[in-house]
């Protein structure tokens, strides 16, 4: 279905071909006005130049054409040479009967179906989510369920840190501890234990001794760094005890992901790709791309374009070791191999762009990554505290996820338990599932590479911009049909009644503007897609919610005695609710009964 923005354009494309004038200047934006207009076209400044006429006078040519238009209920031009219009409400009804006859809204299916893969920038092993680890989640959670909305297939994978020295750490604090542990008896052979030796617990309290360890022990560091390359250079109980590690840990983190409603279609680490290294490695070598510098192996990625140096790409280390860039390569290698994508994006933070740099120009140098596809740093900001600073605890350490999740829910169940109506365990689900829109909306309505500031009361609050002011809209709603529907009434998709609601409804703004907004959902989906930007999706409901909200104010409906008038409201109600519904499942969110 053709967007309404598009229908609006191609009115105006007419007018001014009529007028004798180039159509493409009839392009059309949302008034920044709309105390003048609705809707205006800037085409008569820029046709100027090119037909040596005055702009005023283009606009003026452009409006006559316009007398008779069944799209615009008023066009007017302005000076200097502006075209101020208004949409027929007429029009405006007819068009969004059929976008929500329409499946998706009428959102189309794209030309052509790509298929894009995500990398979350996953967590390390062994360690806790903590606020760090919040919006890689969630912006990647939703960038992947508006890609799949717009008709995409798309193939999520955390990517966790399971393969470099955080390993030999943690096999190092273990040796130290349980020596007699069967990992590490050399001469073994016999079947490894199928429990592990340590709970989550163990492996979080291990873990940042063992680093803080390597920073002050040389002796300590050596040892660590002997056993990460013993355990990729495949020493059996090593890699048994590497297995049990990544047991453990999965375990954890699937729990803590599925409290934010965030999932993955793959949970690869760098290890997984650990076997392609060599051959990437000699071809490297053998195309005469990568060479030895100070002992390392590096592949020079500098472009006579560049304004600023960039460093080699150390593809391996002194030691001859991997890191990161190595594995983020042999995972390029991997994806194309397997899934040949159109596109990889990777959600991380914003304070990593050098490294993807020299990733992304490296892989295409080297022909691990085809031409075509699309390599996307989504560079994401810091989530701060209050102070301006990186969300921290009162202590000044690194808050878990799983805390932060808890005291917004605890607050959002304080508010929800003001309602006496609400049994308390109502209450708590209700507060659940509200504080996971708090904090998803609260962070999803920022732009993504944006640092914010992540305020408790803010994002918790039922007024203003926020996650729980959506849902109570949505609840308010709920109620009214809920109250229609014990009145006798039945709520339907048909939208034929649209026709009796506009003289009455759309003459007024509030009304209109519901329309209004409804008719931008599939550019709103476009732009969201194209531009990986959630905070369009939230930017829309908002918008929405406010003008419903306008309208629910001054309009009667359950007590409008016109019967076809109040059955158009109410099945407008389930449209808008319909459509809100959409908008929380694209960020990742679903609404309560009441609140």
């Amino acid at each position: 279905m053709e967007k309404f923005i598009v229908k609006l354009e191609n009115e105006m494309k007419k007018a001014f071909e009529a007028a004798g004038y180039d159509g493409s200047l009839g392009r059309v934006t949302v008034s920044n006005r709309p105390d003048l207009c609705e809707y205006q076209c800037n085409g008569a400044m820029a046709g100027a130049k090119l037909f040596h006429k005055s702009p005023i006078v283009i606009a003026e040519d452009v409006v006559k054409q316009l007398g008779e238009s069944k799209v615009f209920s008023s066009a007017e031009a302005a000076a200097p040479g502006f075209i101020n219009l208004k949409v027929s409400e007429a029009f405006l009804t007819e068009y969004v009967g059929e976008m929500l006859a329409n499946d998706k809204f009428g959102v189309e299916a794209p030309e052509k179906k790509q298929t894009i893969v995500i990398d979350y920038g996953g967590p390390n092993v062994a360690k806790p989510l903590h606020v760090g680890h919040l919006r890689p989640a969630i912006i990647g959670e939703s960038i992947k369920r508006i890609s799949r909305y717009a008709g995409h297939k798309v193939i999520g994978d955390v990517h966790l840190g399971d393969w470099g020295m955080p390993m030999g750490q943690i096999i190092t604090e273990l040796k130290e501890r349980k020596p007699e542990l069967v990992y590490f008896d050399e001469n073994y052979t016999g079947e490894y234990p199928e429990e592990p030796p340590f709970t989550i617990s163990e492996l979080e309290e291990i873990y940042p001794i063992a680093s803080g360890k390597c920073k002050s022990d040389e002796e300590y560091k050596r040892c660590a760094l002997q056993n990460t390359k013993e355990l990729q250079e495949g020493r059996r109980g090593y890699r048994e005890l590497w297995k049990q590690i990544l047991k453990v840990s999965v375990t954890d983190l699937k729990k803590n992901y599925e409290k934010l409603d965030v999932s993955f279609d793959l949970w690869m680490g760098e290890s997984d790709v650990d076997d392609l290294i060599p051959e990437m490695v000699d071809k490297m070598k053998a195309d005469g791309l990568a060479y030895l510098s100070e002992g390392a192996l590096v592949v020079d990625i500098a472009e006579e374009s560049d304004k600023k140096e960039y460093p080699p790409c150390i593809v391996l280390k002194s030691d001859g070791a991997s890191n990161y860039e190595t594995t983020d390569l042999a995972t390029i290698k991997y994806r194309e191999k397997e899934f040949d994508p159109d596109a990889i994006l990777y959600v991380v933070d914003k304070r990593q762009e050098l490294h993807f740099i020299q990733v992304f120009r490296t892989a295409k140098k080297c022909g691990l990554a085809k031409p075509e596809t699309s390599l996307e740093f989504i560079g994401f900001g810091t989530m701060n505290g209050s102070d301006g600073t990186p969300f921290k605890t009162r202590d000044g350490g690194v808050l878990r996820l799983e805390y932060l999740l808890g005291q917004i829910e605890d607050q959002m169940f304080e508010k929800i338990s003001e309602n006496k109506d609400i049994p308390a365990d109502e209450a708590r689900k209700t507060a659940d599932i509200t504080a996971l829109a708090a904090i998803k909306y609260g962070d999803l309505s920022n732009q993504a590479s944006k640092d914010y500031v992540f305020d408790v009361d803010r994002f918790t609050a039922f007024e203003g911009d926020t996650g729980p002011y959506l849902l109570y809209t949505m609840v308010r709603i709920k109620s009214i049909l809920s109250r229609y529907k014990e009145q006798g009434g039945s709520v339907s998709r048909d939208m034929k009644d649209f026709g009796v609601v506009h003289p009455a409804l759309l003459c007024g703004m509030p009304g209109k503007n519901v329309f209004r907004d409804m008719a931008g959902f599939s550019q709103m989906i476009d732009e969201a897609f194209t531009e990986r930007a959630p905070h369009k999706v939230c930017a829309f409901a908002y918008r929405l919610a406010n003008d419903f909200n306008s309208f629910y104010h001054e309009t009667r409906i359950l007590a409008e005695p016109d019967e076809n008038k109040k059955a158009a409201y109410i099945n407008l109600l389930n449209a808008v609710l319909e459509m809100f519904e959409c908008c929380i499942g694209l960020l990742g969110f679903e609404a309560p009964e009441r609140m």
